[in-house]
């Protein structure tokens, strides 16, 4: 009893003080207060502490030999201090009986071995059994790594847009997955197959299908996974069975999937059920079953309405014309809530720096972005109901427009009432109504700044279109004072300027434009014209240059530039004609080839397409003049006099026309065209030289097939050589001009002709659409060049009615 009067138990402390009592002890492991300790000074003089252990085989943990107590009895051994023993016989190995001992102490220690707290003398431990990678639950752990490894490469690639690298991943993760179903199935019960894994591959895979526009066998694995029963709500996945049949315009099968997808999703999920039932809508309006689309939307805004089902609905009552229900439609689509911060919000109420910062730092976040997105979605949904349906709600679209403008002023939407009424001066501006447009935009003169610098800018550019340059003046500044950042007004007020000679200023207001906003390529236009007018070619060169990187095909830039650097190169003009003739503006492209004419007349290949340009547009007295000149640029090409005579021939004159084949044939006595037609005008004007010259027609002809007999022999004996064409004058007499290279540029549409044996009167009119189609009508395709299909005199003989060989 007396050794326990020192031992003191911890006291009890509150269980959510976790570190209490860590610096309590008990007073048994105090050595410094031994020397005060009765029992242990008694143990010491007396021979309780020098009596021998009970047994050899249990070592003493104790600086001195243990001895029994009365606390011990024949049980238990107790410390020369009376404490019980703590130890253990392990293998012959005690631990040490109180905790004050080191760590690792065995009797070894007392015979004098080396201290070992640690053990290291055993040696390294065994290691750890490790699992055999033979084993099938080994393979089949990795395999199934394998298979979400390649699913998730698969989903990363679609995302990085590689849809074909993302198709093959799925189809090899799909391969190695149904690997992995055979292995389970000979190791384990059906029943501890990973259904989850199984659906996950399926469904990516239909999934890159799709996205690789590989219908047909999307909707074959979705089909695998909608009629499995073992994959639980599958059936949602009916929509994109839907989608796909949508994507495919097969309407009545989409419709048929959407609504059995409909009927597997629980009503709990109203958000799926409604974006499938809009759908829905959508395909009944692409089907024109405008009644069961607007069955289905009208149902959407009473269940949860939102902004395209509520356009939708507009668009459908547009369709089937119902006034009223557009009404009550545009007033719903106004009242959908858009659920979006105010702007109050982020204005700092105080000068709490903090306040200030955290508010700083939220009015751009990704929330912010947001919001103002799905803000400016509702009002260009708003805006294109407003234009679709003003027209035709009330009797006229200005009193449509009003009614429109009163329910946006009514509403969430007040600043869109202001758009509203300068898209009415817009409307009015396209019914040529300019007097209403004015009068319109001036009620905006008292408004607040951005509608009203709007509203100027129009007005500034409606009088300067006008020529009312000082009012054009005026509402330019009314403009620029209203929003001095506005590129537009910046603009307008340049050309005012411009307009008064004062170019330096212009470029000013033009460079502030472009500072404001820098995509203004009006703007930058102007300043390149003003620098023209400056003298400053280099300086407008560049500004047209940089035009052009942004404005690819606009006309206008590539004739200033080419203006800029010669403004007199006939072929910079004739280049520009030529482009136009391609986009097929024949309009334009006769006037710069008719400027290239101008500045150089004995461009050929210009001529050619002026002369071909008139006959084209029936005024062949005008393209004699064209082919006159040819005919004195080239003198010994037959081609251009014998044009000159069918342009004759066309506009009615058949004396002159005559006349001019007699000339041809005195210049070119063998060419079989300029006979032939003899022959005919004499024929029906009735003369006698008829017979002479059908005498040298036949004489000419019988020697054409005698020249074609000889060079058909000499090409089979020298191995199929290309023989030249014969027949023609400039041929014959050795006026040839290359018949090889310029026969190849013939146009196609040229030798689509009629027969000489059809009389000129009758077949006037088929000979002409033979060579030229109706600018109206449908284009038979130019050439880009003139020079590509230019017309040969040998070209000629190989064909029925040579004068009719025009170019185009």
């Amino acid at each position: 009893v007396q050794m326990m009067q020192n031992v003191h138990l911890a006291p009890e402390t509150d269980e959510d003080d976790l570190y209490s009592g860590y610096n309590d002890y008990n007073p048994t492991y105090d050595t410094e207060e031994l020397e005060n300790d009765t029992a242990f000074q008694q143990a010491v003089r007396t021979s309780h502490g020098r009596r021998p252990p009970i047994t050899a085989k249990i070592p003493s943990t104790a600086v001195t030999r243990p001895v029994a107590t009365g606390y011990g009895s024949k049980t238990s051994l107790a410390s020369s201090m009376g404490r019980p023993v703590t130890g253990a016989i392990q293998d012959g190995v005690t631990r040490p009986m109180t905790a004050v001992r080191a760590a690792g102490f065995t009797k070894a220690a007392l015979r004098g071995s080396a201290f070992d707290p640690l053990g290291q003398s055993r040696g390294p431990a065994p290691p750890l059994e490790a699992k055999s990678e033979d084993s099938p639950e080994e393979k089949i752990r990795q395999l199934e790594k394998k298979v979400n490894e390649l699913v998730e490469e698969s989903c990363i690639a679609n995302s990085c847009g590689d849809l074909k690298l993302a198709l093959e991943k799925a189809k090899d993760a799909g391969r190695k997955e149904r690997v992995l179903v055979r292995q389970r199935e000979q190791v384990t019960t059906p029943e501890n197959i990973n259904l989850d894994l199984t659906y996950s591959v399926l469904f990516n895979l239909a999934s890159q299908y799709s996205a690789n526009e590989m219908y047909a066998e999307a909707l074959n694995t979705y089909q695998v996974i909608v009629k499995n029963k073992m994959f639980s709500n599958a059936g949602r996945l009916k929509v994109n069975m839907g989608n796909i049949y949508l994507k495919q315009r097969n309407y009545s099968k989409a419709i048929k999937f959407y609504r059995m997808a409909l009927d597997q999703i629980p009503s709990v999920h109203k958000e799926m059920r409604i974006k499938i039932m809009q759908n829905i809508g959508v395909t009944f309006i692409k089907t024109g079953q405008y009644s069961d689309a607007i069955n289905s939307f009208e149902h959407i805004m009473s269940m949860a309405p939102n902004l395209k089902a509520g356009f939708n609905l507009i668009l459908s009552y547009f369709a089937v014309g119902d006034r009223d229900k557009m009404k009550k439609a545009f007033q719903k689509l106004i009242a959908v809530p858009l659920e979006i911060d105010e702007d109050d919000k982020y204005i700092s109420p105080s000068d709490d720096p903090h306040t200030n910062l955290v508010i700083e730092a939220i009015k751009n976040d990704h929330l912010r972005q947001m919001e103002r997105e799905r803000k400016a979605m509702a009002e260009k949904y708003i805006m294109t109901a407003a234009k679709l349906i003003a027209p035709v709600i009330e009797t006229s679209f200005a009193v449509g427009y009003d009614w429109c403008v009163e329910v946006v002023k009514a509403s969430q939407y007040v600043e869109l009432a202001n758009d509203l009424e300068i898209n009415k001066a817009i409307t009015y501006l396209r019914q040529k109504d300019f007097n209403q447009a004015v009068e319109t935009l001036k009620m905006f003169e008292k408004k607040d700044s951005r509608v009203k610098s709007a509203a100027a800018t129009n007005l500034s550019f409606l009088y300067y279109l006008e020529n009312e340059f000082s009012q054009a003046s005026s509402y330019a500044d009314l403009a620029v004072n209203s929003d001095r950042y506005n590129p537009s007004a910046l603009t307008n007020k340049g050309n005012t300027v411009f307009a008064n000679g004062d170019y330096e200023k212009a470029a000013e207001f033009y460079k502030e434009a472009l500072r404001n906003d820098s995509s203004c390529t009006e703007a930058l236009y102007n300043i390149g014209l003003t620098y023209k007018k400056l003298n400053r070619l280099d300086e407008a060169l560049d500004c047209f240059l940089k035009l052009h990187a942004i404005l690819r095909n606009s006309a206008q830039v590539l004739y200033q530039i080419a203006n800029g650097v010669v403004p007199t190169d006939s072929r910079a003009l004739s280049k520009l004609g030529e482009l136009y003739d391609s986009e097929g503006d024949k309009s334009q492209a006769f006037q710069y080839y008719y400027e290239s004419y101008r500045y150089f007349p004995s461009n050929i290949e210009v001529i050619e397409w002026l002369g071909a340009y008139y006959i084209d547009t029936q005024f062949c007295e005008k393209a004699i003049q064209y082919f006159e000149r040819a005919s004195l640029i080239q003198p010994t090409q037959v081609k251009w006099q014998l044009m000159v005579a069918s342009c004759f021939r066309r506009s009615g004159n058949y004396q002159k026309a005559l006349d001019t084949y007699k000339d041809i044939h005195r210049k070119f006595p063998e060419n079989v065209e300029c006979l032939r037609f003899l022959v005919r005008l004499c024929t029906d004007i009735g003369l006698k030289e008829v017979q002479e010259y059908a005498t040298k027609l036949k004489r000419l002809e019988k020697m054409k097939e005698i020249r074609e007999q000889r060079i058909k022999s000499g090409r089979d004996s020298s191995g199929g050589s290309r023989s030249r064409r014969e027949g023609s004058a400039g041929s014959d007499s050795g006026q040839n001009c290359s018949a090889s290279s310029k026969g190849e540029r013939l146009s196609a549409k040229l030798r689509a002709l009629p027969g000489t044996n059809e009389p000129y009167e009758s077949s006037s009119n088929k000979e002409i659409d033979a060579s030229y189609v109706d600018p109206l009508g449908p284009q038979i395709e130019r050439p880009k060049t003139a020079a590509k299909k230019r017309i040969d005199e040998d070209d000629f003989a190989d064909e029925e009615l040579g004068d009719d060989l025009l170019p185009e």
